[in-house]
């Protein structure tokens, strides 16, 4: 029996379209198939209605639309303008002003599309041809503002912009609630908006007792006359007309002028079940309970003219004012001007300081003299910079990275910057001329009409200090880091859609099970009968297309990585400032992406954890009686690390242990520097869907040569034997092929993706084509080159970036093949970060042949540590942070109270005053053994430590009565449990691999060493996953790394046994998988056939694991202790993946 659909929700689903943010390619010629009323005047006639209060789902749990689908939605009706009024914020505004600028270019193009194939035009176009300047439909403006809710007024405001004086008063007004009241909140007063509402069109929307709104109405009104007006907004319950003629007779007693306003939630009616979800998770409610808080109807969708003409047939001139109104705001996001932060230092000039401090740079990179080439870049930067006004943005991120190496802060420059000399003299990136071809064009460009962008990286550890300095340097007014917007992603969507539709915690879990790691895919309806569920179940069905809908939509705001926006004046005269969740922090209300759009610049304060790790390692090195060395002092070129790469030794080393690049590292076999910058560069997207890794294989093996394309594009692509991997060749190839300039090549790369999802790539295809036929190249040999460069527009890594990443890959290599100890323990300390978990790193050092040593109480401080051996070699000891739970605070009472050592766990408790639940967690470490204690005796004796006796006067009469407790002799733990509790413990152990233990009870299994030299056949392979990758290149493909007793197994699971094994392959932690050994040089890979789910036999290494697993150890020292999990509680399946957790990657 299928289920009834749930109250508040339609029994079938009408036709819309998805909820992407990507606009419809020719959605001006789509047919309306939604059943609504058809598109009003279209582009035939002149508009008759702005819609003036639209609440997009960025007004977080409420609208139901992006701010992309309600202006193509408007632009299909015919409408003059629409405002994007969300809830005390213009968080989607920017989306929308980008939404319109791109339906315009598509209008645009459309048009230069159809004139280039209509046989009948007599024109020729060339691609110079400019457009008409008429697009071929009147598409709507947009007004910026937003839906002011008061804390003391039972009026809500529309506040809309009227020029930029008023952008700047709202933004500010929304700065002033914001900063007042906790992340996500906003307190405002009436008072506020009288201070600060110059400048607006204010729509006061009453509520049902209109008299309430009278007096905040017209003190209003006086404040601020002929900007005031009372807003009439449906609300399609039978009595529109009476509460319109309310609405009038309130506008007449305030002398504020009555509009008309739809007070839109959706961009179509096929979205009233979504609103009704997002309501149900905004009131914290079901769909089954949801009552009188559903939507009764869809009519809160965008309507056209017709429709809200016949709303209010009884007063014409509530719609008339709209497009009056519209006609007043005139304000355009595109008005909004950033001024970069002009710091004068002694009456220095900006220009005339960057010009000294280049020189400065240079002469101290250069020491015995500055090549005139170095010169020649510098003029031409500096002349560019000069002449563009950006010489305070260098000087900015300049000023950024003085003070962190004043603090001994590790950081490096990365991307298009490294293509600046200035850059590399100001000490920003440390990519010389001589690494790589510096293409500036790449970085700056005069005809590009947008600023620079130049990321720095600093250590993850120590960026928060970087971060509140540009704070006190530059206020908090005039500094702020962006926004980044969370989306339901698929997980999320699942669990909180599903809750809210009455689907049980099985079916959500069942739901989420057949979801790859955080994927933005929604679930497979077809899967739905394969694991378990009913797929003709109507509310299980009508779930699944709600989670498909949900996904995407923002869910709430948070802050970027790192991207600061610095400006001259107040930055809340530009956009709202708010909070952040972080105390000491505050954000602007838009992401990287907005700010882009509106060329408004961003200094990216990033973090990196190689840099915390190769900082750690530098220090660890001169503490052990090494050198002091530097990024840049590291013995350079050296013949051992690049044969250790070669060997496809990688774990830990930056940017090349993903099982991809350890693939790839014995056929490349680097050996120089230049080789790393390939290596990093080529495993990815554009260079893999370009088709251009194995030509290059082929060539480095010598296995065929590079194709004649003549000598000017053979010095273009000769570092790269003839195959373009950067884009900065792309661009070089269209100056000396395709007669471009440096500024159109520049614009050739920037717009061929987005040309390609328009489908006019025509133009930019006959100009390249063209271009190179004119200077005698062939027409094959054209095609060639404008394929390779298409092929990998989207995703083509810049040469520059590659470079500042390879000399961090250079440097970890070299840490790992000289001092593998030093490095693994800066690793260790560094983590959470990299490819691989603490368990792998341990176990790749102990395979280099150095001895790691457990926790120990008398031994262990914080942080992993280095000891000597008596042979003079150095020793990893592990410390404290590898215990699951254990404080940092915790561990330095230990190491201060320590003296000469502790003798039991009573002086430890004593001594050091440590608490009994941070006791028990290093008795279930195993810390205690050097004290001749074993797990269990250790456990047992810290849970008999009693606080000191009681003086005499409070002593409990009792006391002598009882009989002394007699001692207890333990029975030993079998060499199982101890590997489950350390696992349980420390996520690592010492001892032997799981597989050691289970390979006896499991039969036919090839050990993982043997792979290497064992003859291409089938065979089967046991081991726990590791890491888990599914590029996006690999069109499905999925690969794992399987870790025996033995060494690790690369397995190939192709899209057709993905489908047969798809459970086992994304949640086992146990796989045995039978396939085809297939090799390549010293790459050895299993095809997989089959895959079998063996998780559950990891209960067999000890007790239960459901007794285990159940332990669950309370994150702080005071946390109660929770009741044990009653086996039913979890499958072993599901214990395994918490004791023997992967890392999966996209």
């Amino acid at each position: 029996m299928t289920s009834p659909p749930p109250p508040g929700l339609p029994a079938s689903r009408p036709a819309d379209t998805p909820a992407a943010t990507a606009l419809p390619p020719g959605f001006l010629l789509a047919e309306n198939t939604s059943g609504e009323a058809p598109a009003g005047a279209g582009g035939s006639a002149p508009p008759a209605y702005a819609e003036l209060c639209i609440t997009s789902n960025f007004t977080f749990l409420t609208g139901a639309s992006h701010p992309e689908e309600l202006v193509v939605r408007a632009a299909e009706l015919g409408l003059g303008a629409i405002a994007i009024t969300d809830r005390n914020s213009v968080a989607g505004v920017v989306r929308a002003w980008t939404a319109l600028k791109v339906l315009r270019e598509q209008a645009q193009a459309a048009v230069r599309s159809a004139r280039q194939v209509d046989p009948s035009s007599r024109q020729e176009l060339s691609p110079a041809t400019p457009c008409p300047a008429t697009p071929p439909v009147t598409l709507p403006r947009l007004i910026a503002g937003a839906r002011l809710v008061l804390t003391d007024c039972p009026v809500e405001w529309l506040a809309l912009s009227i020029d930029r004086a008023g952008w700047s008063g709202l933004t500010q007004l929304l700065t002033l609630g914001r900063r007042r009241a906790p992340k996500g909140q906003c307190a405002l007063g009436l008072d506020d908006l009288l201070a600060r509402g110059a400048g607006l069109v204010l729509i006061a929307l009453p509520p049902a007792d209109t008299a309430a709104a009278l007096a905040p109405l017209a003190r209003v009104q006086r404040r601020f006359p002929g900007q005031v007006f009372t807003g009439a907004a449906p609300r399609y319950d039978g009595s529109d007309q009476t509460w319109f003629d309310a609405c009038a007779a309130l506008a007449l007693a305030a002398s504020a002028p009555m509009v008309a306003v739809g007070d839109v939630l959706m961009h179509r009616a096929a979205r009233r079940p979504l609103a009704d979800v997002l309501t149900c998770l905004r009131e914290g409610c079901t769909i089954d309970t949801i009552g009188t808080r559903a939507l009764p109807n869809a009519e809160r969708r965008l309507k056209g003219a017709p429709d809200m003409a016949r709303l209010f047939r009884r007063h014409p001139a509530a719609l008339r004012r709209t497009l009056e109104i519209a006609a007043r705001c005139a304000f355009d996001l595109g008005e909004l001007s950033y001024q970069y932060p002009d710091e004068v230092e002694n009456g220095e000039p900006p220009q005339a300081r960057l010009e000294r401090l280049t020189r400065e740079g240079l002469a101290r990179r250069c020491p015995d003299g500055i090549p005139e080439r170095y010169h020649a870049l510098a003029r031409k930067e500096l002349a560019l910079v000069g002449e563009l006004g950006y010489a305070p943005y260098f000087l900015t991120v300049h000023d950024i990275v003085a003070f962190a190496r004043s603090r001994a802060i590790l950081c490096q420059g990365r991307g298009s910057a490294a293509n600046s000399i200035i850059c590399w003299a100001l000490g920003i990136t440390d990519v010389s001329p001589e690494m790589i071809g510096m293409v500036f064009e790449r970085f700056i460009s005069r005809h590009r009409g947008e600023p620079p962008d130049i990321d720095v990286d600093f250590e993850h550890e120590r960026r928060e200090e970087v971060i509140q300095w540009i704070y006190a340097r530059y206020g908090r007014e005039r500094a702020g880091l962006c926004a980044t917007v969370i989306h339901f992603r698929t997980r999320a969507a699942i669990r909180e859609v599903g809750k809210v539709m009455g689907l049980s915690a099985d079916v959500t879990a069942a739901l989420s099970g057949q979801i790859w790691g955080s994927s933005n895919a929604g679930p497979d309806p077809a899967r739905l009968r394969e694991i378990g569920l009913n797929p003709d179940d109507r509310r299980l069905a009508r779930t699944v297309a709600l989670i498909a809908e949900i996904i995407g939509f923002p869910r709430h705001l948070s802050q970027h990585v790192g991207g600061f926006v610095i400006t001259r004046d107040r930055l809340d005269a530009l956009c709202p400032i708010e909070n952040a969740a972080m105390e000491g922090r505050t954000v602007i209300e838009w992401d990287k992406d907005d700010i882009d759009a509106l060329g408004i610049l961003k200094v990216d304060v990033l973090s990196l954890g190689m840099l915390s790790c190769l900082r750690k390692a530098f220090a660890l090195l001169a503490g052990t009686g090494g050198p002091t060395l530097t990024l840049a002092s590291v013995p350079q070129e050296d013949g051992a690390t690049y044969r250790m790469l070669s060997r496809a030794d990688a774990v830990g080393v930056f940017q090349v242990e993903s099982r991809a690049q350890m693939n790839f590292l014995p056929r490349m076999r680097p050996a120089t520097f230049y080789d790393l910058v390939i290596e990093v560069a080529i495993v990815r997207p554009g260079p893999i869907q370009g088709g251009m890794v194995k030509p290059y294989i082929r060539r480095r093996q010598g296995l065929e040569a590079p194709e004649p394309f003549g000598p000017a594009l053979a010095a273009v692509t000769a570092k790269t034997l003839g195959v373009p991997l950067f884009q900065e060749q792309a661009m070089q190839i269209a100056v000396v092929g395709a007669g471009y300039t440096a500024e159109e090549a520049d614009q050739l790369r920037r717009s061929l993706a987005s040309f390609r999802r328009m489908g006019t790539i025509g133009a930019h295809h006959a100009r390249f084509v063209g271009g190179m036929e004119a200077n005698g190249y062939p027409r094959e040999v054209a095609e060639a080159c404008f394929a390779q460069i298409e092929g990998f527009a989207d995703y083509g890594f810049p040469e520059s970036h590659a470079a500042a990443f390879a000399m961090l890959t250079y440097v970890s290599a070299w840490l790992k093949c000289h001092h593998p100890a030093i490095f693994a323990c800066a690793l260790l300390n560094s983590q959470p970060m990299g490819f691989y978990a603490p368990a792998q790193i341990v176990r790749d050092l102990r395979e280099h042949g150095v001895e790691v040593r457990p926790v120990c109480v008398n031994h262990s401080g914080w942080d992993n540590s280095l000891e000597r051996r008596g042979d003079g070699r150095l020793a990893l000891r592990l410390g404290f942070r590898q215990i699951r739970g254990f404080r940092a605070e915790e561990a330095e009472w230990i190491v201060a109270a320590r003296g000469n050592g502790y003798p039991d766990p009573e002086s430890l408790w004593l001594r050091a005053g440590t608490r009994a639940p941070a006791l028990e967690r290093l008795a279930e470490a195993d810390a205690f053994a050097g004290m001749g204690l074993t797990r269990r005796d250790a456990l047992w004796a810290v849970r008999a430590i009693r606080a000191p006796a009681p003086l005499p006067l409070f002593a409990d009469p009792l006391d002598g009565e009882g009989g002394v407790e007699p001692a207890v002799e333990l029975p030993p733990m079998h060499l199982g449990e101890e590997v489950v509790e350390d696992y349980v413990a420390l996520r690592l152990t010492l001892r032997a691999h799981p597989m050691e233990l289970l390979r006896p009870g499991i039969a036919g299994l090839i050990p993982a060493a043997d792979l290497a030299t064992a003859p291409p056949q089938r065979v089967s392979v046991c081991g726990l996953v590791i890491t888990r990758q599914r590029p996006g290149t690999a069109s499905g493909v999925i690969f794992l790394t399987l870790e025996d007793e033995t060494g690790t197994a690369n397995v190939v699971v192709w899209r057709a046994v993905y489908a047969r094994f798809r459970r086992a392959v994304i949640g086992g932690r146990l796989l045995r998988v039978t396939g085809r050994l297939e090799r390549e040089g010293i790459v050895v890979h299993l095809i997989a056939e089959t895959i079998e789910d063996l998780s559950p036999r990891l209960s067999a290494l000890g007790h239960p694991l459901d007794t285990v697993v159940g332990l669950t150890r309370p994150e702080a020292d005071d946390a109660p202790r929770p009741a044990r999990v009653p086996p039913r509680a979890r499958h072993p399946r599901e214990q395994a993946k918490r004791l023997f957790p992967s890392r999966d990657f996209h």
